[in-house]
């Protein structure tokens, strides 16, 4: 019985594109993830580091930490959807 019977897919250049596209969307999100967890990383320690310093400073540290984890996220965000215009568009 052939694979094609059994309703799976076949080794096609069909397929080859669609694998190709499912690894390059999986690639693409988890290289655009490593950037912000590193730098998401160094943000909240350096944060930490500056409170423990200055503790009245804590209430403007932890505001501007915030404003810099949304930014820092969003490259995230951006990433995924590079990846997914390249997986449905490409």
């Amino acid at each position: 019985m052939a694979l094609t019977d059994q309703g799976l897919m076949a080794l096609t250049d069909q397929g080859l594109v669609r694998a190709a596209k499912a690894i390059a969307l999986g690639l693409g999100t988890g290289f655009g993830a490593i950037g912000p967890g590193v730098g998401v990383g160094y943000l909240i320690g350096k944060t930490i580091e500056g409170v423990s310093r200055q503790p009245e400073m804590r209430s403007d540290l932890q505001g501007m930490m915030f404003l810099g984890l949304a930014l820092t996220e969003a490259i995230t965000f951006y990433a995924l959807l590079m990846s997914f215009v390249a997986f449905f568009i490409a």
